[in-house]
């Protein structure tokens, strides 16, 4: 049988996708967030109140940091990948609806839009396997034998 290009490398694509959407959110998005403090967590979690959620406005905004902060770490190292997933497609759907109260312009919108559907396809496919998952799996497998 033979194996094309895109069946050989489709793992080595999925890594550096991890990778390249795991650092950037990591140091473009989840650090300056981290490093704001309660400060800019306060202001964060106030705009939950455009979604009619009043409460805990610090907590919310520590959510989103820790989302594009921590989250990051398992999409790189494809550990809990489709779990974490959900957590930060969930913070992308939530910066769109944001973006959409707030009467922001489409450019604004399409960036969070963008990622939840990125998202949503890696979840689809799965980490590939040079991820944390696949070892696991493989190692439970075998074991069960």
């Amino acid at each position: 049988m033979k194996i094309n290009f895109s069946e050989r490398h489709s793992d080595l694509g999925l890594l550096i996708i991890r990778l390249g959407l795991g650092i950037s959110f990591i140091f473009i998005h989840g650090l300056p967030k981290i490093k704001g403090g309660p400060e800019l967590w306060l202001r964060l979690g106030k705009s939950m109140s455009n979604l009619g959620i009043n409460f805990l406005p610090e907590f919310w905004g520590f959510m989103s940091a820790f989302s594009e902060f921590v989250i990051p770490v398992f999409i790189i190292t494809g550990l809990f990948f489709r779990p974490a997933l959900l957590l930060i497609a969930f913070t992308m759907f939530v910066a769109m609806l944001l973006h959409l109260t707030n009467m922001d312009p489409w450019l604004k919108v399409a960036y969070p839009m963008e990622l939840l559907f990125v998202f949503a396809g890696l979840f689809l496919i799965g980490p590939g396997r040079f991820s944390l998952d696949h070892k696991f799996r493989k190692k439970t497998c075998s074991s069960d034998k």
